[in-house]
């Protein structure tokens, strides 16, 4: 076995070392749990992959078909839309950026279909709107 340090001979040894909480007194907690590095990159992910956004199976052909390329700023308008939907307690929403149109469902942070330059302006089952 190899030695990381005189004091570690593995990983794991260390992260635990390393992961390990104090009390305000300095002394280690005794009830603390091990937490692996697994666990800990589970839950970074899944806060990463909370904030993207998902496109549905019609939303990514109807972009296709259309042929609507976004740009990484278009994208974080989008995102950033989405956001302010959420925080008004929107459940779908419309989201307007530049001269695209998106029908978000914002409790799954999916973008449920995408318009570009159309005439068709009537939007059902939303229940708000941004302008991004």
């Amino acid at each position: 076995m190899h030695k990381l340090n005189e004091n570690y001979t593995s990983i794991d040894m260390m992260a635990g070392q390393l992961l390990q909480r104090k009390t305000a007194t300095g002394r280690e907690n005794s009830s603390q749990t091990e937490v692996s590095f697994q666990k800990i990159l589970d839950t970074a992910e899944q806060k990463h992959d909370a904030s993207r956004l998902k496109f549905s199976k019609h939303a990514n052909e109807r972009l296709a078909r259309r042929n609507i390329n976004l740009s990484e700023t278009q994208m974080e308008r989008l995102e950033s839309g989405t956001t302010k939907a959420r925080e008004k307690g929107i459940q779908e929403s419309l989201v307007m950026v530049d001269n695209l149109a998106f029908i978000v469902n914002v409790k799954n942070n999916t973008v449920v279909t995408a318009l570009g330059d159309s005439s068709d302006s009537v939007f059902t089952n939303i229940d708000g709107a941004v302008i991004g």
